[in-house]
């Protein structure tokens, strides 16, 4: 609802002022309650309005948020995990069905060392002669923690800017919402098909399923150097292998948004529980690089494989 404020209240002062209905300090007070009300349903609505014009329009709308580019995943449904006659799949990928119940905003890229350098500072680790050096090369050599920091501390630039709408913050992606961007509605073992080369992600050695040979750089690249799939998302294979928010659980999580972030799943060999990591990376064979791959790490660790992405999702 719209308020003409300046006319509404010009209209209620003629008739409050006049002693014929109200005494003049009823008359005031009523004026002043009125005035509050208005503009604070003026104010709340326009934080309606911001809201939800942050959302996006359709799969694969692009916009930029302090200076980082996203790809917009709406709500929906999918099969998360491999069918069981996937080549080469693991028995940690018996699929379920998952409900994404909100959209949300994709990196269209790895978080690169100058965006971290932006929003940080000193780079998290060492660099390496494979993981490479430059501003558009992924930031690597990272842990888990020192990846969730980035993204509090993106949000907090993001809201200070206005760039980033209230009641929305930067995050790890869950392993539902990753693999549903990573996806991007194909049901297939990669969003190119059932078979990946390497001329269509940087990662080395035996191409998948018998796909067309190609380059292997054994080192990471700069971001975006390989086609997007269908919204817009590049590297989801390859380059580097990405953290995700939640804890590393052996089953899958199935039903509406799921999020093990808070919830300890499957501990390792040693008595430690991982996170879990998506994605694949330079050093990996094809194989690694189907949608439903998994792999885990305890969250303490870094390498000069591993990187990540961020989503902006609302509250």
């Amino acid at each position: 609802m719209a308020y003409n404020v300046d006319r509404l209240l010009k209209t209620v002062v003629r008739s409050v002022m006049d002693k014929a209905y109200f005494g003049y300090l009823p008359a005031f007070l009523f004026l002043v309650g009125l005035v509050g009300y208005l503009c604070g349903a003026t104010k709340s609505r326009q934080h309606q309005d911001r809201t939800d014009s942050f959302v996006g329009l359709r799969a694969g709308d692009e916009r930029q948020v302090v200076g980082i580019k996203l790809c917009w995943c709406p709500p929906g449904r999918f099969l998360m995990g491999s069918a069981p006659e996937e080549p080469e799949r693991r028995s940690d990928e018996d699929q379920v069905e998952v409900t994404l119940t909100k959209g949300f905003w994709t990196g269209k890229y790895e978080v690169t060392q100058g965006q971290w350098k932006g929003a940080i500072g000193k780079l998290p680790g060492e660099l390496t002669e494979a993981g490479g050096e430059g501003d558009n090369i992924p930031v690597y050599n990272v842990n888990y923690g020192e990846a969730e920091t980035f993204c509090r501390k993106l949000t907090e630039i993001g809201h200070t800017s206005g760039d980033l709408a209230i009641g929305w913050e930067f995050r790890l992606p869950t392993e539902a919402q990753w693999e549903y961007a990573c996806r991007a509605g194909t049901t297939t073992a990669t969003p190119f098909g059932n078979k990946i080369s390497s001329k269509q992600a940087n990662f080395q050695g035996k191409p998948y399923n018998g796909a067309e040979e190609g380059p292997s750089l054994n080192r990471a690249t700069k971001v975006g150097s390989y086609p997007a799939n269908a919204w817009g998302l590049c590297d989801m294979h390859g380059n580097v292998v990405e953290w995700c928010r939640d804890w590393y659980h052996a089953k899958l999580p199935g039903g509406k948004d799921p999020d093990l972030s808070l919830v300890k799943g499957t501990r390792n060999g040693d008595g430690t529980f991982s996170r879990s990591r998506r994605g694949s990376a330079w050093v990996d064979d094809g194989w690694v690089c189907r949608c439903a791959f998994r792999q885990r790490f305890e969250p303490e660790r870094r390498y000069d494989h591993i990187g990540f992405r961020i989503v902006a999702v609302k509250l």
